[in-house]
């Protein structure tokens, strides 16, 4: 998410915020965006409006920021900035590390996201395509996370069973349970520490998580 965009759109607004404070509540809204609806309500989808309106309302409530009209205006601003792909315009700055060590070790790596069919442009435009072998989008397949149907498809993609693959997220309903729906082992990433204990292995960092999921081999 591109922090910086909205802590910009939020000043004009007349709200001064740092993006690493966007970031950090960004960080919460995750754990409650996943506890108060996709834990509780099954076949939700990521990718509505109302998730996303849900998702910054959480975001800007985070951030002190609860006045109906300001809420609203941001609303607005997201569902028209920069589309396709919205905020969702940066990249961990792991990244790169990361995945240069998942080839390193001779493993494969692969992107498995909820999106609308632009996250390989979005890859792309962020440079991380190179070390990607490939790209699932449920946008073009039909099937979202946690539908395991949609971490089949990356395997039989892979050639490769799911008890040699490992899954790393940042959503436990959708992702952690997505991919132990399959067979595969799966990484909670917790920067924030704000997901508590959980049944699966966790990790503050992208790169501590590719570190943790290659010693599995």
């Amino acid at each position: 998410m591109d922090y910086a965009a909205i802590a910009a759109e939020l000043a004009r607004h007349g709200v001064r915020v740092a993006p690493n404070a966007v970031q950090r509540a960004e960080w919460r809204a995750r754990v409650q965006l996943d506890d108060q609806v996709f834990a509780r309500t099954a076949g939700v989808s990521t990718e509505t409006q109302a998730s996303a309106t849900r998702y910054l309302g959480l975001v800007l409530e985070g951030l002190g920021v609860t006045d109906a009209k300001t809420v609203e205006q941001l609303a607005e601003w997201r569902r028209t900035y920069n589309p396709p792909v919205g905020v969702w315009a940066a990249h961990d700055p792991q990244a790169i590390e990361s995945l240069a060590l998942v080839r390193g070790s001779g493993a494969r790596a692969a992107a498995i996201s909820n999106s609308n069919g632009s996250v390989e442009s979005i890859l792309a435009t962020a440079g991380l395509t190179p070390y990607l072998d490939f790209v699932v989008d449920s946008g073009e397949v039909g099937v979202e996370k946690p539908d395991p149907r949609i971490f089949e498809l990356a395997m039989a993609r892979a050639g490769i069973a799911p008890s040699e693959a490992a899954y790393i997220g940042d959503f436990y309903s959708i992702d952690v349970r997505g991919a132990t729906a399959a067979g595969l082992r799966a990484v909670l990433l917790d920067p924030g520490g704000f997901w508590g204990a959980r049944d699966c292995a966790m990790a503050p960092d992208l790169l501590s998580a590719v570190r943790l999921a290659l010693s599995w081999k």
